[in-house]
C-alpha cells in the first residue's frame, strides 16, 4: 500500500491530530472533530489509524544489520526510578573508543522508530543510547497509544532524572571517549533543551521541534545546539521568538533551520506527517554536528 503524505489531509485534521498526540484534546474530542473529514467512505476510525504508525514502512537499519553490535542494557538511576533499561547500538567494527549520543524518545516509550535512530547513529560511528523512560512500568508496551498513555502518569521531574541518568551513564561506558551529545523528538527534544541547561559537559545537543526552556534556565547552556524546527508547528514556534532572545543574551551557540511546509513529527518516517526532504536533510546536519562537536 503507497504510504499517505501529510498532503493527502486537511491542515486542519493534522493540527487536530498533533493536539491528540500531545495531550491537548482527548481521543473522543479527536474522533468528534475529524468527523467532518470522514468522507469517501473513510470513517473517522480509519482516519486515527492512517495518521498513527506502520513501524513496518520504515525501518532503515535492520536490527541484526551484520555493522552493528546493538543490545538492552540497563543502568542505575538514583535520583530517579532506580533502575532504568535503554537500548544500546554502535559499530561492530570500532576499533577504539566512540563518541556517545543519548537519543530520547517522544511522548509514548522506546518504539521501533526510536531503536532504529539509535541504529543509525550507530552506524554513524557513534555509542547510541535510547532509554525507555517506561521501564518503571513494565517497559513500552507494544503500541504508541497504549506508550503515551502511561508516560503520562509518570512523574516529570522523575522522568527528566532517569534521561540524565542515562547521559551520565553514557559518558562513563568503557566503550566511550566521555564526549557525549543529545538528540530528542517531540518530547524529547524539549529533554535535549533541559539537558542542555542541566548538564555543562554535554557536547552538542539537537532538539527537534521541542519545547524551549525558559530564560532563567537558558543562561546555564553551555552546550552548541542544532535546532530543527517545522514551519507548521504553530504551538511549538511559538516559543522560539523567546528562546532565541534568551540564547543570544547568554552567547550560546546555535543554529537554527526552519523547514518550509513540513509538520510536527516530521522526521518521524512511521507516519504520512513524515517529509522526506526535510528529515533527510536534518539528519545529514545532525551527523555532520555531532562529528564537528564530539570528536
Amino acid at each position: 500500500m503507497e504510504r499517505k503524505k501529510a498532503s493527502d489531509f486537511d491542515p486542519e485534521l493534522l493540527k487536530l491530530f498533533t493536539n491528540y498526540m500531545h495531550g491537548g484534546v482527548s481521543r473522543r474530542e479527536f474522533l468528534d472533530g475529524a468527523a467532518k473529514f470522514a468522507v469517501g467512505g473513510l470513517t473517522v476510525a480509519g482516519i486515527l489509524q492512517t495518521l498513527g504508525p506502520d513501524y513496518a514502512l520504515a525501518q532503515q537499519v535492520n536490527p541484526n544489520d551484520s555493522r552493528l553490535k546493538a543490545e538492552y542494557v540497563t543502568y542505575p538511576s538514583p535520583q530517579g526510578s532506580g533502575k532504568m533499561r535503554g537500548y544500546l547500538a554502535r559499530p561492530s567494527a570500532a576499533s577504539g573508543r566512540l563518541p556517545g549520543v543519548l537519543v530520547v524518545h517522544e511522548n509514548r516509550g522506546l518504539n521501533p522508530y526510536i531503536e532504529d535512530v539509535a541504529r543509525r547513529l550507530g552506524v554513524a560511528g557513534f555509542l547510541a543510547l535510547a532509554p525507555d523512560i517506561l521501564t518503571p512500568v513494565g517497559g513500552y508496551p507494544g503500541n504508541d497509544d497504549e506508550g503515551r498513555e502511561l508516560q503520562a502518569k509518570l512523574d516529570r521531574n522523575t522522568m527528566f532524572e532517569d534521561f540524565v541518568a542515562g547521559a551520565t551513564f553514557l559518558k562513563a561506558h568503557a566503550e566511550c571517549t566521555g564526549r557525549y551529545g543529545a538528540v530528542g523528538f517531540c518530547f524529547g527534544g524539549g529533554v535535549v533543551n533541559q539537558l542542555a541547561a542541566r548538564l555543562p559537559d554535554l557536547g552538542a545537543g539537537v532538539p527537534f521541534y521541542g519545547q524551549q526552556v525558559p530564560a532563567e534556565d537558558a543562561v546555564r547552556i553551555k552546550a552548541p545546539l542544532l535546532i530543527h524546527y517545522a514551519e507548521n508547528d504553530e504551538r511549538i514556534n511559538a516559543g522560539w521568538p523567546a528562546y532565541e532572545t534568551a540564547l543570544k543574551a547568554n552567547k550560546v551557540t546555535y543554529t537554527m533551520h526552519m523547514y518550509t511546509g513540513a509538520n510536527h513529527a516530521f522526521h518521524n518516517d512511521t507516519t504520512p506527517r513524515y517529509d522526506e526532504a526535510a528529515a533527510k536533510l536534518a539528519w545529514t546536519r545532525t551527523i555532520e554536528f555531532f562529528n564537528q562537536h564530539l570528536r
